[in-house]
């Protein structure tokens, strides 16, 4: 798929892509995730070539954004155990060193991290300074594969083994490693926002879609008292709510993708939040009517059905839970 160049969507071309939108990126994403394609990384790696566009050096930007475009997978570590929905209150810490031209020794645990055992780099997000404001003193670091002191162990999930914590005991990276600016990763995490949740909303929209056509084609086929379940009014009714539901996330979609190619510094606070929720949550619904509507072949190993129910469920959680896109709504509504 690099070689076709497909990875390097959204890279300049100086930087080895094709220049693309965001709207072309989510068309990609659907498409690919609608066809159950075993690309996973290029999610979190998307993310993360977003924020190296807007802070990194001409270095960084020809190295990772580079390398993205050939097909390397990158990932970004924010949660920790305890610091999820509050990711301000993280407490993994990046120390400064003085020999060897400086550096920073990073200590701490990150958890849930997706992708990172397949990844060239993880964009660490860790603390620099203790300011008065938690929100103050943050700073992100590339720790490249492989660096002494970070090892990582795979969580096992429902959806497979696709996150790993990950564990920074004096991790030594040189001061070339620092993405933007130091103690200044708050506002550098809340410019890419908006990217990350179309990002995530994009890829749950082609699962969405594969959930309601593979459900679609089962009613079709498969009969019960001498006709096809799909004839029955129960279901007809059912898929036309879905379908009605799909077209309106894609719609909300894509109107976002539109909102950030216009004007990619943009940080869209109200409107990513209602695509990341609307969409995820629309997708997580068709995938179980679905597999209800299949029955117990919806429930087997046999069918995809079940596959797509469990990447839906956790689609709510990460990247922002459903409550606090909920929250963030209603701050832009001034309550």
């Amino acid at each position: 798929m690099a070689e076709l160049g497909w990875l390097g969507l959204t890279i300049p071309e100086e930087h080895g892509g094709s220049g693309g939108s965001y709207m072309d990126a989510c068309l990609f994403m659907e498409e690919t995730s609608r066809g159950m394609a075993p690309i996973g990384g290029y999610g979190t790696t998307l993310i993360v070539a977003g924020a190296t566009k807007r802070f990194g050096t001409d270095e960084q930007k020809n190295r990772i954004l580079g390398n993205i475009a050939k097909g390397s997978v990158e990932a970004i570590a924010m949660t920790e155990p305890e610091a999820g929905s509050d990711v301000a209150n993280l407490s993994t810490r990046a120390e400064r060193t003085t020999g060897n031209g400086g550096g920073y020794v990073i200590n701490g645990q990150k958890v849930f991290i997706s992708n990172a055992h397949i990844a060239d780099h993880v964009l660490v997000v860790c603390r620099t300074t203790r300011g008065e404001s938690k929100h103050e003193g943050l700073s992100m670091i590339f720790v490249p594969k492989d660096t002494d002191g970070m090892e990582m162990t795979p969580i096992d999930t429902m959806g497979g083994r696709e996150t790993n914590t990950i564990y920074f005991n004096d991790c030594e990276v040189p001061a070339e490693q620092l993405l933007g600016e130091q103690d200044r990763a708050w506002m550098q995490l809340m410019a890419g926002l908006n990217v990350e949740r179309l990002i995530l909303a994009a890829i749950m929209l082609g699962i969405g879609q594969r959930a309601f056509e593979d459900a679609l084609a089962y009613a079709k086929e498969r009969r019960q008292f001498g006709r096809p379940i799909g004839s029955f009014q129960a279901l007809q009714h059912r898929f036309a709510d879905l379908a009605t539901e799909l077209q309106s996330a894609r719609l909300m979609t894509h109107w976002v993708a539109s909102l950030t190619d216009e004007d990619p510094d943009s940080v869209l606070p109200k409107e990513s939040s209602m695509v990341k929720l609307k969409v995820t949550e629309t997708a997580q619904q068709v995938a179980l009517e679905g597999m209800q509507m299949m029955g117990g072949y919806g429930y087997s190993s046999e069918y995809d059905m079940e596959r797509l129910v469990r990447a839906t469920l956790v689609s709510t959680i990460y990247g922002g839970t459903s409550e606090i896109q909920r929250g963030i709504i209603a701050k832009t509504l001034g309550l």
